[in-house]
């Protein structure tokens, strides 16, 4: 659940900005030392200086240091990079700390894209404050194990040989063993206990009692985690999205692959309805079996020599995220198909599914905080039985998802305990759950609503989108802003959702999607990348 695929243009040009913006002397003495409660001295006041980009003007940049090994806080130091936008209004609610998920997303953006989208009096009453957790993006050191892993073309992902299986598990082994060469003095530390510390480092540094908190996807995750650690310095929390805190993570990757092929299904149906547009039929299932056959072919002959099946896997996947991205998507798959242009393809693949340097770091810190996090199985059988098991009803990603994850099967660091997140000592939480989420299927939310005493469930009715507030829906974003203006919650008090908002209505087919497209749900959907 990381970002695995290039950002869209328009986003992937506002990050970068950011981050050649970001001043490098924007620094601050280390964090104090802290006890194992978390607490310590107030560190020094952060040093911030614009880093502003053209669609975030007010953005500042900063970092803090924090201790490798939060058990050993005079030890070695790491740096984290933050950014803000400051509160205007005179009466303030402290910090907003946002996350757009991963493990390895960069949210240094995210601040700005926030604090934009809230409604401005709202907005104003709060710091809004990115972060690049350990190892991501302009955080240092940052974790790199092996550059260009994704280079197209890689071998199918689904193995139709005993061989085509070995080459790939070695291939996610060396991965592995790549880590703990390259970064072997930083993966025991890479974990999403670890993470949370720094973020009370970073409350420290921000001189603020306690913090709220906005998380997508894996940050919902690191919330709760959060707020399991220091209880006591949550004042509000809100998590969109939300990972099932009972099957980390192992078993929530099981759950991913039936989830994203009902998505894929959803696709093709979509496709169907509009076959006036495409082309494709009007059968979902003619449809889904048109882009099965499109991946037999990139298997015999990639197309450009660039999107073979597993990059073509990666292409659509996007589209099980967020359903804005289905006219690009059938549009590619119609000129292949139809027109055997390959070129459309190509473009699509450059735009959703290439893997860029700072994928590269995105993917290596997934892959050390996952395998890291919690136990996975080291007998290669049981991976193999659950995939094939699944893939017999999921054949969309199932393998893809396997290989992804295999590194975990060969970690060279011994995994953690995962944290219960159980906790009746929070202010009450504000989560917010679509019933057809393929990241972080519809159950995630209902086990960590139940798991947060108190806390308010807002489900999204036939909404298949990964990240619902601050993308278009007018129903979801009232109840966000209600609690962030001052703690309310929607009044269900029940078993179940306390509120229920209905789906954004499906995308229109291009061309004519291009006139009134969702500007907030594709900026959103693009800081939160794939698998995040």
């Amino acid at each position: 659940m990381t970002k695995r695929a290039g950002i869209l243009v328009a986003v992937g040009a506002t990050v970068a900005g950011l981050v050649t913006a970001a001043p490098s002397t924007a620094t601050t003495a280390s964090a104090p030392s802290t006890t194992s409660a978390g607490r310590g001295a107030p560190a020094a006041p952060l040093t911030w200086a614009g880093c502003g980009t053209k669609s975030y003007p007010a953005l500042q940049c900063s970092t803090v240091r924090a201790p490798l090994d939060h058990d050993n806080p005079s030890g070695r130091q790491i740096t984290l990079a933050l950014s803000r936008i400051p509160h205007t209004a005179k009466k303030s609610q402290g910090p907003l700390l946002v996350n757009p998920g991963g493990p390895g997303g960069s949210g240094l953006a995210m601040a700005g894209f926030v604090a934009s989208s809230l409604p401005s009096k709202l907005a104003a009453q709060y710091d809004v404050i990115g972060f690049d957790p350990r190892g991501v993006g302009r955080s240092t050191p940052a974790l790199d194990c092996v550059p260009k892993y994704f280079a197209p073309v890689r071998p199918d992902s689904v193995p139709d040989s005993y061989e085509a299986e070995r080459t790939a598990r070695d291939r996610a082994a060396s991965f592995a063993a790549a880590c703990g060469e390259k970064h072997g003095d930083l993966l025991p530390y890479m974990d999403t206990v670890s993470a949370a510390k720094d973020l009370d480092v970073i409350r420290r540094a921000l001189s603020a009692p306690q913090i709220n908190y906005l998380g997508y996807s894996y940050g919902t995750y690191l919330g709760a985690v959060y707020a399991k650690l220091f209880p006591e310095r949550v004042r509000r929390l809100v998590l969109d999205s939300v990972v099932d805190p009972d099957g980390v993570w192992y078993e929530d990757n099981l759950g991913q692959d039936h989830a994203f092929d009902a998505r894929h299904k959803a696709f093709a149906a979509w496709v169907a309805k509009n076959d006036a547009t495409y082309g494709l039929g009007d059968d979902p299932a003619a449809v889904e079996a048109a882009w099965y056959r499109m991946r037999d072919a990139v298997k015999k002959h990639p197309a450009a020599g660039k999107v073979g099946p597993g990059e073509l896997e990666d292409t659509f996947m996007p589209g099980a995220y967020y359903n804005g991205y289905w006219p690009r998507l059938a549009e590619a798959f119609a000129a292949y198909v139809n027109d055997k242009d390959q070129g459309a393809l190509t473009t699509a693949y450059e735009d959703f599914a290439a893997v860029d340097k700072s994928g590269d770091n995105g993917y290596s810190v997934y892959a050390a905080v996952q395998c890291r996090d919690a136990g996975w199985p080291r007998n290669w059988n049981t991976w193999r039985n659950d995939s094939w098991q699944a893939h017999r009803k999921a054949p969309f990603m199932t393998w893809n998802n396997t290989w992804y994850n295999a590194p975990c099967a060969t970690w060279p660091v011994e995994p953690l305990e995962p944290v219960r997140v159980t906790n009746d000592r929070i202010p009450p939480a504000l989560i917010l759950q679509a019933t057809d989420d393929a990241a972080t299927p519809y159950e995630g939310g209902v086990t960590m609503s139940r798991r947060l005493k108190g806390s308010g469930l807002v489900v999204e009715q036939g909404g298949g989108n990964h990240g619902i507030t601050l993308s278009g829906n007018d129903c979801l974003d009232a109840h966000l802003v209600d609690y962030l203006t001052d703690g309310t919650l929607p009044a269900g008090g029940g078993s179940g959702a306390d509120a229920v908002c209905d789906a954004l209505p499906e995308p229109k087919p291009a061309p004519a999607t291009k006139a009134g497209a969702n500007t907030r749900g594709s900026t959103l959907h693009g800081l939160l990348g794939f698998r995040g």
